[in-house]
């Protein structure tokens, strides 16, 4: 396999072979970088696509772990990160730095203060932009070539030509037709390649409860994990918002539980985060039943 990166020995060996979802000690690497996917072949496939120098487009629904998936990346990868995160605020500065007043020997003069973009480029390291939709459409163009084969810049605040150094590549994660959000135009979405990212489940839930919350008691990690699929059902069905499923607030409930009641700690981290008044009692009525 070609890449562009100085991947660690034993996860290049598992691209280079049929041991991929079974191997012990890629599956203890994924450990170690935080984020447990659902399928294993999520990871290879992102791993693959950026050891080839390709960019990567997290796609899934609030509180699913695409940006402790990109951690992972760049944990297995064992590059530093950049991140822009994305608003309707987002603008060049933000992206590519800042010109700012300094002293040297004793004279003022003005510099260059580097954004995470030509951080990134210029460092070789990883760039996550997270939330890209949320960018006004008029933004993110400005790094067009970045994203392509060109991998350049031009600095609209120094007019420097900015080629990436080896090793630079980019992920991005996305959340679709959320409020503020808008449609990724055709030639920036072809930049990409998309990894869908869904809800974690079933004993992959389970075991990210245990090693990522304090709770410790086995049933009632058992009743947290039901209480997720039953809101992940309840999502597909139309009956509540992505919100109410997101694993990261469920992983605040279960800290909170290992000292507060459950349904005290469900009402805290997930309850009382929505907006209507009929997703409060129907998410109620589930911790009660279970609970």
């Amino acid at each position: 396999m070609h890449t562009n990166y100085n991947l660690p020995k034993d996860i290049t060996n598992i691209l280079n072979t049929n041991q991929r979802t079974d191997d012990n000690t890629f599956q203890e690497l994924i450990r170690q970088g935080g984020y447990v996917p659902p399928h294993t072949d999520l990871l290879i496939d992102a791993i693959s696509a950026l050891s080839m120098g390709k960019n990567i487009l997290l796609k899934g629904p609030t509180g699913a772990g695409k940006t402790k998936f990109a951690e992972t990346l760049s944990n297995l990868f064992h590059q530093p990160m950049f991140n822009v995160n994305c608003s309707v605020d987002l603008d060049a500065e933000s992206l590519m730095g800042f010109k700012t007043l300094a002293y040297e020997d004793g004279k003022q003069v003005i510099d260059f203060v580097p954004g995470p973009v030509t951080s990134a480029m210029n460092g070789g390291t990883f760039l996550y932009i997270d939330e890209v939709n949320m960018a006004k459409p008029e933004t993110l163009p400005l790094i067009n070539g970045v994203l392509d084969y060109r991998r350049t810049v031009t600095n609209p605040f120094t007019n420097e030509i900015i080629t990436a150094e080896e090793g630079f590549n980019v992920i991005a994660a996305i959340n679709e037709g959320y409020v503020g959000t808008v449609p990724l135009n055709e030639a920036l979405k072809n930049r990409f390649i998309v990894i869908d990212v869904p809800y974690l489940e079933g004993e992959q839930l389970k075991e990210l409860i245990q090693s990522n919350t304090r709770l410790t008691n086995n049933t009632i990690i058992d009743l947290f994990v039901t209480l997720s699929s039953d809101l992940i059902r309840s999502v597909a069905q139309g009956k509540l918002s992505e919100e109410a499923a997101s694993i990261r607030a469920l992983l605040d409930a279960c800290d909170l539980s290992s000292i507060i009641p459950p349904k005290r700690a469900i009402l805290r981290s997930i309850v009382d985060k929505l907006e209507e008044e009929r997703e409060k009692e129907f998410v109620k009525n589930l911790a009660d039943t279970l609970f």
